[in-house]
């Protein structure tokens, strides 16, 4: 089932605001991450929120873009959200990536994110 048009939006207005660096150094990622939420990182590992805050810290500021935005919903208040991203750098770093979004209060937050690293942005899709 697809989300309608209006909670799409909001739902990729907040995934795009974590890729901010404003956002991530700020309390606000406290707030769109839930307590149970969980990442594996495009190293095999896993991760908690406080590692993922922590890091986010830590991490120096860099420009980020998202594109082909898809939310699909799972169930009432549930999303999952693909899209791809790069990280502009020398060299710049092409991902796709996953998260599931939970409303929970009348707020939406992140339980879950996935990042896989790919080898450009215009590999063929699947």
């Amino acid at each position: 089932m697809h989300a309608d048009d209006t909670l799409a939006t909001h739902l990729q207005k907040l995934e795009e605001s974590l890729l901010e660096s404003s956002v991530r150094k700020s309390g606000l990622v406290s707030q769109l991450l839930s307590d149970e939420f969980v990442e594996f990182g495009s190293s095999g590992r896993t991760f908690t929120k406080a590692q993922v805050v922590a890091s986010l810290q830590a991490e120096p500021p860099a420009k980020s873009t998202a594109t082909e935005f898809n939310v699909r919903l799972l169930a009432p208040r549930i999303a999952l959200i693909t899209y791809r991203a790069c990280r502009h750098g020398e060299p710049p770093v092409f991902s796709v990536r996953s998260s599931i979004w939970q409303q929970r209060n009348g707020n939406w937050q992140m339980v879950f994110h996935q990042g896989t690293v790919s080898s450009s942005g215009n590999e063929a899709r699947l």
